[in-house]
């Protein structure tokens, strides 16, 4: 079984968070998933509120200098959603093939309400990259769906490093962030789909709804 620990942001060698997560504008998102409560329309949706959720994140140790990015800022990302550091548990493992295993054997235990898989897969010179990658988010996806949990792809799949690094706290926001605010929101909403009713959307905000999305 991989090591297993608790793990804050503030806790991972290296990474100056200072750095990879200005402080932003009360206006300005902190990654590109737009803000749950920007969706328009009625009908049931999660929540952004990670207090008493419990979170596991898996991280893959190739390509350490990028994944150590993406773990950073999914706890950052758990910490500003209000998911303790006592109910989320960071898991190690060699590289993106091994995430979906892990993933499972986590999800199996019932101790977790989400899985956050994390990893780079950047292409080189051979075919290598295709497979893992492939591999990686059919892994994941059945994970999730056999066993009905969030288990959320926060793997980057970039053509070069700095397309990685764009992507794990650069120009272009951080997949961790990402994927740990996804976990939150995931889980949230199973929990609410679980407990019923459900808010069904009127005729009239459906059609709205309809006609924004096509213009």
């Amino acid at each position: 079984m991989p090591a297993i620990s608790m793990a804050s942001a503030e806790e991972l060698p290296g990474v100056d968070l200072g750095e990879q997560f200005p402080a932003h504008d009360a206006g300005t998102p902190a990654h590109r998933l737009p803000a749950i409560a920007d969706s328009e329309g009625e009908g049931t949706r999660g929540s952004d509120d990670g207090r008493g959720l419990h979170v596991a994140l898996v991280c893959s140790r190739f390509n350490g200098h990028v994944t150590d990015l993406l773990l950073a800022g999914a706890l950052a990302e758990l910490d500003r959603r209000g998911v303790s550091e006592t109910d989320r548990t960071v898991v190690f493992v060699p590289g993106a093939f091994e995430l979906p295993l892990a993933a499972m054997t986590l999800a199996e235990t019932h101790d977790f309400d989400a899985v956050v898989c994390l990893g780079a897969v950047i292409r080189g010179e051979t075919s290598h990259y295709v497979f893992v990658a492939g591999e990686c988010a059919a892994g994941i996806q059945r994970v999730q769906l056999d066993l009905g949990l969030p288990v959320v792809f926060g793997v980057l799949t970039t053509e070069n490093l700095d397309q990685a690094l764009a992507r794990a706290g650069g120009a272009l926001g951080n997949k961790g962030t990402e994927a740990a605010a996804t976990a939150v929101e995931m889980a949230t909403l199973l929990r609410r789909l679980a407990s019923g009713p459900l808010v069904a959307p009127s005729k009239a905000a459906a059609s709205e709804h309809g006609k924004q999305r096509a213009s």
